[in-house]
């Protein structure tokens, strides 16, 4: 970046702790009403229009505040929601610095009601549901035809997929809390935005599997032209997802092994480079597209300027706020396993970065590389799992998977393994690890129940894509970030949780309880501080 554009990023990081208490509230008020109460009829170009742009907002820069090149850094849709809540969990480190628009997540201040990244998650599915019900109106109403159908059934994916962004983060897993209050439900036929009160997680999985059905029915005779579409095997895997947080076990194993058909996961040679990066790498299902035309709206709103340690114009290596492993999950995994080249270790050497150059440097040169206005030095256990079209490129327009085959494997193993058929749960486990990323596997190698194991494979294998946060609260599981012997989370950060504390829920932004007063916010819990809860284990970092 040139020193115009590091000054810029400068000025913008320093207010951080200002905008995030921004309550970006849209004018006119209500967050719902201005997206949703429109036309019931749509010329057809309006509908084409709509529907291109579901699937846009899911991870463009400034899909909430519009965007641009002044936007906030920190709004990209549903790929920053999977990014704050990993940032929540315990296995994605970031530092406590004054550049780090995602501190409140780090904190858990993002309970506040007024903060921006809070309101940026809730607003972003909203705008999506709008726009899903919006599609839905104007093709039911149109002459049914196949095109008209499918693109239906994307809408009914889309607004699924909605939900199950929200649904976790406002009330606790559905095995204890399904009669429990969760989010508004808005569908195509609300008409009153202004008294529409929290429907049960109960109902709000109830529309989340129906609409999947749909979605399901709708596609089975669909070919989609690329992977950033949603076809009947990307609803399948959404609905296994669905059943997967309601603890329905059995279907969700029968689900995943559908979407996953036909997909092999990635090599051990294929992710011993920097890698998920690319839509069309062979092992995701689903992925967002993001073209280079779209990156430069805003390039510091994207992954690549966040998550990506090899940007040449972005927030991570430009300021060193870099996205680590938690050196407790670190630790546990074994050297034969090649996952533990995704992340550089304590001396800032990993063998995937003897596959590649940057500034003519390769290897632990690559870490310790700094270039003016570009790139500092890597942390400890910064990760180099997320790679780039280009090392050092400036365009930030590289793609994200919403959803791999390998998830899929993991999502049968577990079904299987709560399910009453462990030995087929391990098997599929085994098969996975040993064939794909650990030659030397064994699920009992590391003295852990199969279920806890197999939470540890997802925590791997999926670190970073937004399973963090979600995974411990469907499970029960306390907040696990640092044992006595500390960890290398920034002493701010450094503390732990009990598994039914209410301050893991969000809160409903202001612009929504200010505009629908019958929804009555959670309020449960206090926000943690430093050092406590230190005898809290989670059955993996023990």
């Amino acid at each position: 970046m040139n020193n115009i554009r590091l000054l810029s990023l400068i000025a913008i990081a320093g207010a951080v702790a200002a905008c995030d208490l921004d309550n970006l509230a849209p004018e006119g008020s209500n967050l719902l009403s201005d997206q949703v109460q429109t036309a019931n009829r749509y010329i057809q170009s309006r509908g084409e229009a709509r529907f291109n742009g579901m699937y846009t907002m899911l991870g463009a820069p400034g899909s909430v505040d519009g965007g641009g090149s002044n936007g906030r850094p920190d709004d990209f849709g549903f790929i920053m929601a999977a990014f704050s809540g990993d940032i929540e969990a315990a296995d994605l480190v970031m530092p406590n610095s004054g550049y780090n628009w995602f501190s409140a997540c780090g904190y858990l201040t993002s309970r506040n009601a007024n903060y921006a990244n809070p309101y940026i998650r809730y607003a972003a599915p909203y705008n999506t549901i709008a726009a899903a019900n919006e599609v839905i109106r104007t093709y039911s109403e149109s002459v049914q035809t196949p095109e008209s159908r499918h693109k239906t059934a994307q809408a009914h994916a889309i607004r699924a997929f909605s939900y199950l962004t929200l649904a976790p983060y406002f009330q606790f897993r559905y095995e204890d809390a399904a009669d429990l209050p969760c989010v508004p439900i808005v569908t195509e036929a609300t008409e009153d935005f202004t008294n529409n009160p929290r429907a049960s997680l109960a109902q709000v999985y109830q529309l989340i599997l129906s609409d999947l059905d749909t979605a399901i029915e709708g596609l089975k005779d669909y070919t989609r032209p690329d992977k950033s579409r949603i076809d009947s095997q990307v609803a399948h895997g959404l609905r296994a997802r669905a059943y997967l947080y309601m603890g329905k076990w059995e279907e969700a194993a029968a689900d995943a092994a559908i979407a996953a058909g036909g997909y092999l996961p990635a090599s051990m040679q294929e992710v011993s480079v920097p890698s998920f990066y690319d839509i069309n790498e062979h092992n995701w299902i689903w992925g967002y597209d993001m073209t280079t035309d779209l990156a430069l709206t805003n390039i510091y709103a994207t992954s690549s300027a966040w998550i990506r340690s090899f940007s040449g114009d972005g927030y991570s290596a430009g300021t060193q706020v870099y996205s680590c492993i938690n050196n407790l999950l670190f630790n546990k995994i074994p050297d034969s396993d090649v996952r533990k080249g995704w992340w550089v270790d304590e001396d800032l050497e990993s063998p995937l970065l003897e596959t590649i150059s940057w500034n003519g440097a390769s290897g632990r040169d690559i870490s310790l590389l700094e270039i003016d206005n570009v790139k500092l030095p890597f942390l400890p256990y910064t990760n180099v799992k997320f790679g780039m079209k280009t090392i050092g490129g400036t365009n930030n327009d590289d793609d994200w998977p919403f959803m791999r085959v390998e998830e899929m494997i993991l999502i049968q193993a577990e079904g299987y393994a709560r399910s009453g058929n462990p030995d087929r749960g391990r098997q599929i486990l085994e098969d996975f690890v040993r064939s794909y990323r650990d030659p030397e596997y064994s699920a009992d190698a590391g003295g852990r129940t199969l279920e806890d194991e197999i939470w540890y494979q997802r925590r791997v294998e999926l670190w970073g894509e937004g399973f963090a946060n979600p995974d411990t609260r469907r499970l029960a599981k306390p907040l696990v970030r640092f044992h006595d012997s500390g960890s290398n989370f920034p002493e701010a950060f450094r503390f732990n949780m009990a598994a039914d504390d209410g301050w893991w829920l969000l809160r409903f932004p202001t612009a929504e309880t200010n505009t629908n007063p019958a929804v009555v916010d959670n309020t449960g819990g206090m926000l943690p501080i430093q050092g406590q809860h230190p005898q809290l284990r989670d059955g993996v970092t023990d």
